[in-house]
């Protein structure tokens, strides 16, 4: 009976009290890594400031949830803000964030609000999309990219973003339109070449980009959905030349933004999903 006491209060108890303050420090620890990786990749990637209001992360249930996520205007711009995202949720394998490449089962970004103003013959969307790195000329790779870890993420679903739109002021005419784009859903990312944090932000923002060419087709001006489109690399169709009083967006139809990744998937990189893809046979 003393010697287990004595291996209860000098072994066990000693063990389950360090054990504790690893896990505490590791939850702190990790918190901050997070929140410090994605504002700096963020930052280096779209070239204007990024912040994350708070990052908290489960190591039992493998999940992470960040909050507060900003990302500011270029400069000259009236609003201070571009995006500001409503809640992202990652949900990974614990174990694989010691090992070089993060498994991650989905990502989801929901309740994202962007804000588009227009200025001159640009926009500040249009000048973030500039900036982003081309897959097809790796020396424009972020310094981000140069370090941390590989992701491979199975899902990326980005739901409920409304876009505000800034228009110049014309009289008799709506300056603001507000557009709710449909939901966009990319699979199998980092599966075929390397993925880092740097590379995941611009395919998250040329994806959006991509959903507000494809449905702002009628309802935006030309000129800025033809620039949001050259910008990302793909040829929009345009449609007609003006905006009746913001009223079309208003309108809501079934089939509007159907497909709002289509045409996109070789630039954004992963394979979209096609829900009238037949399902191999059962072996």
């Amino acid at each position: 009976m003393k010697a287990k006491k004595i291996i209860v209060n000098f072994v066990l108890i000693p063990l389950v009290v360090l054990l504790a303050v690893l896990v505490l420090v590791f939850f702190l620890i990790g918190n901050t890594l997070i929140k410090t990786g994605i504002e700096a990749a963020g930052s280096k990637t779209l070239g204007v400031p990024v912040t994350v209001k708070d990052i908290d992360l489960s190591i039992l249930r493998g999940q992470v949830k960040i909050e507060g996520l900003v990302v500011k205007n270029p400069e000259g711009y009236a609003n201070e803000t571009l995006l500001e995202l409503g809640q992202g949720t990652v949900k990974l394998n614990v174990g694989s964030l010691f090992s070089d490449t993060v498994k991650i089962e989905l990502v989801e970004l929901d309740g994202t609000k962007l804000t588009l103003e227009q200025k001159g013959l640009t926009n500040n969307l249009k000048e973030i999309l500039n900036k982003l790195p081309k897959e097809d000329k790796p020396e424009e790779k972020p310094a981000a990219e140069k370090e941390g870890k590989n992701l491979n993420i199975t899902k990326l679903e980005i739901t409920n973003t409304n876009v505000k739109v800034k228009l110049l002021p014309i009289p008799g005419k709506a300056d603001t339109l507000s557009m709710n784009l449909d939901t966009i859903t990319m699979t199998d990312l980092g599966t075929d070449k390397k993925l880092k944090i740097g590379t995941l932000i611009a395919k998250v923002f040329g994806a959006l980009a991509a959903g507000i060419a494809k449905q702002g087709v009628g309802l935006l001006p030309d000129d800025m959905v033809k620039g949001i489109g050259s910008a990302i690399g793909t040829t929009v169709e345009i449609g007609k030349t003006a905006v009746q009083g913001g009223q079309k967006a208003l309108e809501k139809t079934a089939d509007v933004g159907k497909g709002v990744i289509d045409g996109f998937t070789g630039l954004l990189g992963g394979k979209k999903e096609d829900p009238n893809k037949p399902k191999p046979p059962e072996k």
